[in-house]
């Protein structure tokens, strides 16, 4: 890891980086791992931890929770939860190959959606994921009311597109596994 990836990303007063931190686990067909999401301050979003390099952010993923928790801990933080949530990616996957053939898995499809875009946050890749509108956010507020059944033939189409080119995101992006767990001095 070069010096710039060992910078300390939690240095207080970078928008967004003094938030809480919380360990979350995805589970999907391509990859899996923990990874550690941001909670935004203030009127700062949240995103998934990144580690600055030369050429693109990369995601900091972890085999366990524990793992991650003693990579934060070495940088003098702390996760304000003990446990790790996890986003069942599969269900959501699965789904994607064929929809009109499976149930929608709702509460995997909101999170998955929610990651998605703080994982592109993180990246600064926002533009990977299809530009939001009207039509996004009338499917968001139905599928956060647990009325996804009621979605138009639009709506379920940015929401395939959205998933799609965010699970594409996911299993492309940059990352380190297991980074070093304690800083270089």
């Amino acid at each position: 890891m070069s010096e710039i990836e060992m910078a300390d990303v939690f240095a207080a007063g970078r928008r967004g980086e003094g938030g809480r931190l919380y360990t979350y686990r995805l589970r999907g067909l391509g990859r899996s791992g923990v990874v550690v999401w941001i909670g935004g301050r203030g009127d700062a979003p949240d995103r998934v931890l990144t580690l600055p390099a030369t050429d693109h952010r990369r995601v900091p993923v972890f085999v366990t929770g524990r793992q991650a928790r003693l990579y934060v801990s070495r940088r003098g933080r702390r996760l304000a939860a003990s446990g790790t949530e996890t986003l069942e990616l599969v269900r959501v996957q699965h789904w994607l190959k064929a929809p009109k053939r499976r149930r929608i898995p709702a509460g995997a499809v909101l999170d998955a959606w929610n990651f998605f875009e703080d994982l592109a946050r993180g990246l600064g890749e926002a533009h990977r994921l299809p530009q939001q509108g009207a039509v996004h956010n009338s499917a968001y507020e139905k599928l956060f009311g647990g009325e996804c059944s009621a979605w138009t033939p639009d709506e379920l189409r940015v929401v395939l597109e959205l998933l799609t080119a965010g699970v594409e995101l996911w299993n492309s992006c940059p990352v380190v596994v297991k980074p070093l767990l304690r800083p270089r001095v």
